[in-house]
């Protein structure tokens, strides 16, 4: 037990983002299971934390809980609920993962979040039919999710994948449909508000793609939030005379530009090889195909 315990602090630490989200996801689910079982073991129903932790779509509950804001994007009540969304955000965050830094994907992951809050606290609170349901509260990362469906999409409409017993599909196909099931899921009385923040985390991802190509990175200020919240955590540490070299460090825009046109040169190796045949490469092309394959 200790051994397997051992090896998902090292899963966790040495992980990209996505693998930390996945886990922080996961880890979030069993620990309010746990909660919830001893909850019931003892007559505890004073508490409910899921909804504690869920955003509200009462505006006056939620300046008392601004923090459901961001937690909300990860909690998951339900298995299969959690399931589908790790597998969505796994699958479309690799492709993610190809064009873009760990960082980026990070703050694309709760801009998607925010956006979905927002449309769902507005719906909630101006659209007549949402006005008529009531006010509730909502969990999930699928807005956060979608998010990165739709910036992958957008980013890299022609990347395919390939479905069981389909093919290959463009996963802007795949993106564009699961956005119209949402929107066509609108008014049917079923998971109401989780549509309506799907649809808010998509139009994110969207704008977000779409800007990037125009040279815009709308994640910035949401990646400076982040840091000013990783710090908080941090000790602060006492000044020293040291003398240290200044290196300035890689942007993100520069990282993420650095491994598009890696990438681009690597595709047209590809393209090469499939031409015109492996011996028919330069040794340069053949050494950055092989330094290519191990990362």
């Amino acid at each position: 037990m200790a051994t397997i315990i051992d090896r998902l602090k090292y899963r966790y630490k040495n992980g990209d983002v996505l693998v930390k989200f996945l886990f922080i996801n996961v880890a979030v689910f069993l620990i309010l299971k746990v909660i919830g079982v001893f909850f019931v073991l003892f007559n505890v129903s004073a508490i409910d934390l899921i909804s504690f932790l869920g955003v509200p779509s009462e505006l006056s509950q939620l300046l008392n809980r601004f923090w459901t804001l961001l937690s909300y994007m990860f909690v998951h009540e339900q298995f299969w609920h959690l399931l589908f969304n790790m597998l969505w955000l796994y699958w479309f965050g690799r492709i993610f993962l190809q064009y873009f830094s760990g960082r980026t994907l990070g703050s694309l992951y709760v801009l998607g979040g925010f956006a979905g809050a927002f449309l769902y606290i507005v719906a909630f609170n101006t659209v007549p039919y949402f006005v008529g349901m009531g006010h509730s509260w909502m969990i999930g990362a699928s807005a956060a999710v979608m998010a990165v469906v739709m910036g992958a999409a957008f980013y890299r409409p022609n990347v395919q994948l390939n479905l069981l017993l389909i093919g290959q599909v463009r996963i802007v196909y795949i993106a564009v449909g699961v956005f119209l099931i949402d929107f066509l899921s609108l008014g049917n009385g079923i998971n109401e508000g989780g549509h309506v923040a799907h649809i808010g985390g998509a139009i994110a991802g969207y704008i977000f793609a779409r800007q990037y190509r125009n040279g815009r990175d709308i994640t910035g200020w949401v990646s400076k939030l982040l840091d000013g919240l990783a710090n908080l955590s941090k000790p602060r540490r006492k000044k020293t005379k040291m003398k240290v070299e200044y290196r300035r460090r890689e942007t993100d825009r520069e990282y993420n530009e650095r491994k598009h046109n890696e990438q681009a040169e690597i595709d047209a190796i590809l393209d090469k090889l499939k031409k015109s045949g492996y011996s028919n490469l330069s040794s340069e092309e053949k050494k950055k195909l092989f330094d290519a394959s191990k990362k």
